[in-house]
């Protein structure tokens, strides 16, 4: 049955003073509901396997819109940020010190394990010069090509990054050069460089390296690389030659140079014609300056000074300078066949006069030489100490 229209109005005041008299009750307040909920703290990236000290850790996830998030070392708090609209955030850490740290990230009264970090310096180890000529090339044609590695390859395969001079031609190609010494091998004996001991770049910057021609020098250039190992100082023109060779450890870019002032005729790379790159203050400069740009680290290695002597000259002051002044932190030297000392210019820069002999016919003095090991972190050298080596007509011997 329809209600009059009187009645309708009439309850429809009652409802409306009703409810006016509520909201005068409650002094207009809704009726209370539970706070939502924050999202929870996730962390969406992996810590790495290790990292250099100075080097930056990246930490990223999501929480609350806006919420600050504190990053944590060991408890301690180390970088912090805000979390974006959507609840994004990323924060950074470099810890300054070798150690292992245990990350979390905290949040509004709530936190969480990130993991724990492994930071420790990048250990560069250098020697000096390598051969596959004179006796040799024929004992690795009858013992095999891992035969010279035996007594050292543990040693070097233990380090980051493993460099030397590469001072022969690795080529079937060409004629020998009119010099009193010329040095070749067969691309097999390069093998085991990488695989048994751990070889990441070799300078080809020497009095070697085209023994048998332009064409047998870019021959070497390929099959060292074709080995596995990153080659400087030479290339098929003088830009290649002086193009670094970048490897990343531990988060840490090292840009590795290589240059020498020991140039027979031929030798020398041009901007047409293929060889080795030539010391040369300017571009060592210019070099070193553009490294850097891509690496953290550079290291300079030399061909320089004189045989026998493992003093250096002037000129290998001159050269040294020039990386350094340029920002290099280590400077690697070879030729002499002696071993020499070293000389800390800075607090964390470090030049190695000579590395002596290596994988090369030695006696007497030329036969006691040493491994190079040097730590770095992002501001250069922290340590570096010489493992003894002994080579036993061509195949150095870790001494204990």
């Amino acid at each position: 049955m329809e209600r009059p229209p009187a009645l309708v109005g009439f309850a429809s005041a009652v409802v409306l003073v009703a409810g006016l008299l509520l909201i005068l009750r409650t002094g207009g307040a809704r009726t209370p509901v539970a706070d939502a909920a924050p999202p929870p703290l996730t962390v969406t990236t992996h810590l790495p396997e290790w990292r250099a000290p100075g080097v930056r850790v990246l930490v990223a996830g999501f929480a609350a819109s806006r919420e600050h998030i504190v990053l944590r070392a060991d408890g301690r708090s180390v970088a912090s940020t805000t979390a974006g609209r959507f609840g994004r955030y990323v924060v950074r850490f470099a810890a300054a010190r070798p150690g292992r740290y245990h990350l979390s990230i905290a949040g509004a009264g709530r936190s969480r394990q990130v993991g724990v970090l492994t930071v420790r310096p990048v250990v560069v180890e250098a020697v000096g010069d390598i051969t596959f000529g004179e006796q040799v090339g024929p004992a690795i044609a009858t013992h095999g090509a891992g035969y010279p590695w035996a007594g050292v390859a543990r040693a070097l395969r233990s380090a980051d990054v493993t460099t030397g001079n590469l001072e022969t031609s690795v080529s079937t190609r060409g004629v020998a050069a009119v010099k009193e010494y010329t040095f070749r091998g067969e691309p097999s004996a390069l093998a085991p460089l990488a695989s048994l001991a751990g070889f990441d770049v070799l300078t080809l910057a020497n009095n070697h390296t085209a023994d048998y021609g332009r064409d047998a020098l870019l021959d070497t250039v390929r099959h060292v690389r074709a080995a596995g190992i990153q080659t400087i100082g030479a290339g098929v023109n003088a830009v290649q030659a002086r193009r670094p060779a970048v490897i990343e450890r531990g988060g840490l870019r090292l840009a590795f140079l290589g240059y020498s002032d020991v140039n027979p005729a031929g030798f020398t790379a041009t901007s047409t014609a293929p060889g080795t790159a030539a010391a040369d203050v300017a571009a060592i400069t210019d070099d070193v300056h553009a490294a850097l740009r891509r690496a953290d680290v550079a290291v300079c290695f030399f061909h320089w000074g004189i045989e026998l002597h493992a003093t250096p000259t002037s000129r290998q002051q001159l050269f040294a300078a020039a990386c350094l002044n340029a920002g290099a932190r280590l400077v690697l030297g070879a030729h002499p066949h002696v071993l020499g000392g070293l000389s800390r210019p800075t607090p964390r820069s470090l030049v190695a006069w000579t590395l002596g002999n290596f994988v090369f016919p030695s006696s007497g003095v030329t036969a006691r030489t040493a491994i190079l090991r040097v730590d770095l972190d992002s501001r250069g050298v922290r340590a570096f100490r010489f493992l003894p080596v002994a080579i036993d007509g061509f195949r150095p011997r870790l001494q204990r």
